[in-house]
């Protein structure tokens, strides 16, 4: 019985939907010039265009990609025509990174601009704010830079591209700060029992507590605290 369905199937159309054993020959040759494309698309682009993805120029890849992909395997999808696409979308990439170069206005709306996200040891609160970064996620990327509390930075800045540029403090200025590591918040505080320095879960501002009430930020007005670090980097 199963011998007989085995047999019965259909196979061609399984394997080959409503084509022909000859258009898998074609297949090749549509993905041999395809690919050629992309390849001297991308070396029309330039380095920039691979190297330092923006969102226009991430738009610019998914659309070259989309237009490679289609016509190596869809029949009704003419070479031409996706090589007409390719050209268009170089030719606009071409134009808009002539204007980028030219006008600063074009380049911010088309980019966007780099945002200091930290400035000594602290949030930049207002700018934090305009990026979806969870704390989570931030803390990750410093993390991967060495990075075990605010007060080792000078400086953190999002750059246009979403990587996190940092500065940091050389290691005799490096002072106390809000810890990064995994599940330093988990158990904020609003009685400090060991006098110390403690850092605002919100901001991370850093203040030399009393025992007794911790009481309120003086910067963003919060009233969690988990006891601040300044270990030195290890690099």
């Amino acid at each position: 019985m199963y011998l007989s369905v085995f047999l019965n199937f259909n196979w061609k159309e399984f394997l080959l939907g409503s084509e022909e054993w000859i258009f898998m020959l074609e297949i090749v040759l549509r993905t041999i010039i395809m690919f050629l494309t992309i390849i001297i698309g991308l070396r029309v682009l330039g380095k920039r265009g691979v190297k330092q993805l923006s969102v226009f120029e991430l738009v610019v890849i998914i659309g070259l990609g989309s237009a490679a992909g289609d016509p190596m395997f869809y029949k009704d999808v003419g070479i031409m025509s996706s090589i007409i696409v390719f050209i268009v979308i170089i030719c606009i990439y071409s134009l808009f990174t002539y204007l980028i170069g030219r006008f600063k206005k074009f380049e911010n709306l088309l980019e966007g601009k780099s945002i200091c996200l930290i400035k000594d040891g602290v949030f930049a609160i207002d700018n934090f704010k305009k990026e979806n970064l969870g704390s989570d996620e931030f803390f990750s990327e410093l993390r991967l830079k060495g990075v075990s509390h605010l007060g080792q930075i000078e400086t953190a800045i999002e750059e246009t591209s979403g990587d996190i540029s940092v500065f940091f403090y050389d290691e005799k200025e490096v002072k106390y700060g809000l810890p990064v590591m995994p599940h330093s918040l988990d158990y904020p505080l609003q009685f400090v029992e060991n006098e110390g320095y403690y850092s605002c879960t919100f901001c991370g501002s850093t203040e030399e507590k009393q025992t007794g009430n911790a009481g309120t930020c003086k910067k963003c007005g919060k009233r969690n605290w988990v006891e601040a670090s300044n270990k030195k980097r290890i690099t």
